[in-house]
């Protein structure tokens, strides 16, 4: 276990810690289901705010967020359904009770399927499995809350694994970035090596050689930013192209359907002539009738 002193910024986009704590004092509680390694949320934190700032993390579990962010000298807010310590608040993340452009960093460690108990709470999303939409709907609602919540340019980070299960693989955190490169501009994605798995076993490993399919190694974090209001209105160069040819395709479509009813107009207009003149006496026949 690394001592605080110790410690120093990951520099490449894989990221392995053996332990979920580091330093003297615990960070969150490792017999939690799901506990976040708390070197993740220390590297974080270090690259994306500074003393007093104000994290939030709206599934923060055993409090690890917590317990890094007051280290670090940050003002921290932490929410969830279960709540498991008094500083903690009991909270639904799809409803986040604070001020549009409040934050300056967000965590979160979502379910990414209905694997684990993570509360008696019906309202939890870990209670939907990672196969129906219903399930990324809803992590969409947290993710519109998170971007709400946060201030112009600043960063939020989501941790999120995929699911194997009765032999059939889904790509949870894909499905989910689909959903967040929507609201935010994506900074880098980190691969965090998993370890303390229960799947993590020779019985385990021996099955997976044995029938063909692979235990879950890593999970994804995606670091993203909040665009700034200037960046949001202003349209990028491949939008602006984009804006410039449907303007032209629409232009032309206008311009052709003018020539086409310029062209029926003036087809009409030889009708009436071409009749009329038809219609008309020739001037031998008025003079014949003129005679009589």
């Amino acid at each position: 276990m690394k001592k605080l002193q110790e410690l120093i910024l990951e520099s490449t986009t894989l990221w392995d810690f053996p332990t979920q704590n580091y330093g003297d004092k615990p960070h969150g509680n490792n017999k939690y289901k799901g506990v976040t390694p708390a070197f993740v949320i220390w590297n974080l934190l270090q690259r994306y705010t500074k003393e007093g700032d104000l994290v939030v993390d709206p599934m923060c579990g055993s409090g690890t967020t917590i317990d890094v962010a007051k280290e670090l000298n940050r003002k921290v807010i932490g929410y969830d359904l279960n709540i498991v310590r008094s500083d903690v608040k009991k909270n639904d993340a799809r409803k986040i009770p604070l001020e549009d452009n409040s934050v300056d960093f967000v965590f979160i460690d979502s379910p990414y399927s209905d694997n684990l108990d993570y509360s008696d709470d019906k309202r939890c999303i870990g209670e939907i499995s990672c196969e129906k939409t219903e399930f990324y709907d809803e992590l969409e609602k947290v993710a519109k809350e998170i971007h709400r919540i946060l201030k112009p340019n600043k960063a939020m980070a989501w941790l999120i694994g995929d699911q194997w299960i009765k032999k059939k693989f889904t790509p949870t955190s894909f499905l989910l970035y689909q959903r967040l490169e929507k609201l935010f501009e994506t900074i880098d994605t980190i691969c965090v090596t998993r370890h303390n798995q229960t799947s993590n076993t020779g019985l385990w490993h021996n099955r997976a050689r044995r029938f063909n399919f692979y235990l879950r190694g890593y999970k994804l974090l995606f670091i993203m930013k909040k665009k700034s209001e200037e960046e949001t209105a202003k349209p990028t160069k491949l939008k602006q192209k984009k804006i410039e040819l449907e303007v032209a395709k629409e232009r032309k479509v206008f311009e052709e359907k003018i020539s086409a009813e310029e062209v029926a107009r003036r087809i009409k207009k030889h009708e009436r002539e071409f009749a009329r003149k038809l219609l008309e006496p020739k001037p031998q026949e008025t003079k014949q009738r003129r005679k009589k």
